[in-house]
């Protein structure tokens, strides 16, 4: 059966390449599951839950916004702000940051539109590591089959 080349890349390096079964990634569009043989494909990613399934195995990390694309060939490049491996995800440490994003998001409301949507995209990056990283405790807690 065939492999999925996956390539997660952000500004300062490769976070994760591997032959895969499959990634599911959220889009502008929604969530989508991209197997071998997808059609081409260029998306927008948005911050949210990233799951990589190779095998029976799953990984899941904390996508920043970016940007998705599909080649043939079955190649698949993410291109994010950010992407945080659950393991290294620090439950207590993010909300502390989500605390500070949402501070500064209301701050900012009524102020100019830049410091704004800053604002709301921290705060949405750090919504997204919160959710990666307690399902990351919840799995971990609990015993496999």
């Amino acid at each position: 059966m065939p492999k999925l080349n996956l390539e997660i890349t952000t500004p300062e390096r490769i976070v994760f390449q591997q032959e895969v079964d499959s990634v599911t990634v959220p889009t502008a569009a929604g969530e989508i599951t991209v197997l071998p043989n997808h059609a081409a494909l260029v998306g927008l990613v948005v911050p949210g839950a990233l799951t990589v399934r190779v095998g029976k195995d799953e990984k899941f990390m904390a996508v920043a916004g970016g940007a998705i694309e599909i080649l043939p060939g079955n190649h698949c490049v993410i291109l994010t702000d950010a992407a945080d491996l659950a393991e290294n995800l620090v439950l207590e440490e993010i909300e502390k940051a989500k605390e500070r994003a949402q501070a500064a998001y209301a701050e900012a409301k009524g102020k100019d539109s830049v410091a704004y949507a800053d604002a709301s995209v921290h705060l949405e990056r750090e919504l997204a590591r919160l959710k990666v990283a307690r399902k990351h405790r919840r799995d971990a807690t609990t015993p496999k089959p």
